[in-house]
């Protein structure tokens, strides 16, 4: 009896320790880490300044004296500085007859850029990719742009490519959870993430408000960055993936249209910002917060939100588990209104500033310069939890946490500059050159701006 006891006993005991060995051996290889990543400075030659700025609303003759008040006063308060850089097709004063091939023209050089560099301080070889996952929301050309880096690395006939579009400013997070739930069933895995935005054949030449906003904020960039679940590289890694969560708020009709592309009543195509925005974006941001405050906060915090709650008007206290803040820079009113929701100090929303200032709203991969703005000013020390945050339309709130593996203190795409930030004052001329914009009567200011403009 014994023996048959024996018998059954332990086959089963084997059993259970080998399904316990592949429980945690799959655990092992579920992990994120980010190896480097490498974000697009593009040449002197590209940038934006106020002068030049001011040029390009004069050039637009289908905007009269309300809309250039309008375009001053968004340019004005939106926070971005002398040195953000802009496409070529725009600097050639030929924005109102860009072509498809301005926006692959204005990738390859985003491509190249980035690329070159992340194999080059990585040592990883183009043939070593596993996964390749690029998101350009305004652009889909075909062959795809993935298919586009495939051809132009040589890289292996069996990777795994993915080319998003249409997902805004939260694309570069989205095209993270997608190579993190691909972590979860393939071993050693090398994948490289590409963000950008195609600003060159997306310039608006109308003259209807809710859709000239965009080309006030948004400035040429991007990021590519290389990921991998290899435990054997991450010594090598900067960070580690923590938790992600995604809000959709599609199945509202508000939400789903308050941010789309469109066409004008002169059939101009643009990107359309609805006045409900604000209030769609505070909705997806308090239901991202409640999902993710468990996975990132103490039980002690959670609880006393719960007991405080209860009794008085309260916020959670995000620094009990987080370090540093990783807001979209969107615009200034963006930062500071979730800077004042979340009870955040100035010095935690500076990255998100000085990044609107020094490279403007670059979409996607925006998030990547606030990171790196933090690592350049070597703020980021082994053990600490930073929090990404970026919305997009749909409308969507992604988000997640990072824990840094190591103290990081590369100077990346801030190296030649960070000493001067933050600068003392970040006002934008047009304050002092335009200040007369907030005149009641504006008909004496557009001759003499559009003089000014043409010397």
């Amino acid at each position: 009896m014994d023996f048959v006891m024996a018998a059954i006993f332990f086959p089963l005991v084997i059993y259970l320790i080998f399904l316990l060995y592949k429980i945690i051996d799959k655990r092992r290889y579920q992990c994120c880490y980010l190896i480097h990543y490498e974000c697009h400075k593009p040449s002197d030659d590209r940038k934006l300044d106020t002068k030049f700025s001011g040029d390009i609303i004069a050039r637009n003759k289908n905007l009269g004296v309300e809309e250039h008040k309008f375009i001053l006063r968004a340019i004005v308060n939106s926070g971005i500085g002398e040195e953000t850089y802009g496409p070529r097709n725009i600097i050639e004063c030929r924005e109102d007859s860009s072509t498809l091939e301005d926006g692959i023209a204005e990738m390859d050089e985003f491509f190249v850029d980035t690329l070159d560099q992340l194999f080059k301080k990585t040592g990883v070889s183009p043939h070593e990719i596993d996964v390749l996952v690029v998101n350009v929301a305004l652009l889909a050309a075909v062959p795809s742009l993935s298919s586009r880096i495939v051809s132009l690395y040589k890289m292996r006939h069996d990777i795994k490519t993915f080319n998003l579009s249409g997902m805004g400013c939260s694309a570069s997070l989205i095209s993270l959870n997608l190579v993190e739930n691909i972590f979860k069933t393939h071993k050693n895995v090398l994948a490289i993430v590409v963000t950008s935005e195609s600003i060159a054949p997306n310039y608006y030449s109308g003259n209807d408000k809710s859709m000239i906003l965009t080309n006030c904020l948004f400035r040429s960039g991007g990021c590519s960055m290389l990921l991998t679940n290899n435990r054997a590289m991450r010594c090598r890694a900067k960070l580690r993936l923590k938790c992600l969560v995604r809000t959709h708020l599609g199945s509202s009709d508000e939400a789903h249209t308050c941010c789309l592309q469109k066409e004008d009543d002169q059939g101009r195509i643009g990107f359309f910002l609805g006045k409900n925005l604000p209030r769609t974006a505070t909705r997806a941001f308090t239901r991202n917060i409640i999902d993710l405050a468990p996975k990132v906060l103490p039980l002690k915090e959670l609880i006393r939100y719960v007991v405080s709650r209860s009794l008085r008007k309260t916020n959670l206290n995000l620094k009990t588990g987080i370090d540093h803040f990783c807001l979209h820079p969107g615009g200034t009113a963006v930062i500071e209104q979730v800077r004042m929701k979340l009870g955040l100090s100035e010095k935690d929303v500076e990255p998100s500033k000085m990044t609107l200032h020094r490279f403007g709203n670059t979409s996607a991969s925006s998030l990547w310069y606030v990171l790196g703005y933090m690592e350049a000013k070597k703020r980021l020390k082994k053990g600490e939890k930073i929090w990404m945050i970026s919305f997009g339309s749909g409308f969507k709130c992604i988000s997640c946490v990072w824990e840094v593996v190591r103290d990081l203190e590369d100077g990346n795409v801030w190296g030649d500059t960070i000493e001067n930030y933050p600068p003392k004052t970040i006002a934008n001329p047009y304050m002092v050159q335009y200040g007369s914009v907030y005149e009641e009567n504006l008909e004496p200011l557009i001759p003499e701006y559009d003089k000014n403009m043409n010397t």
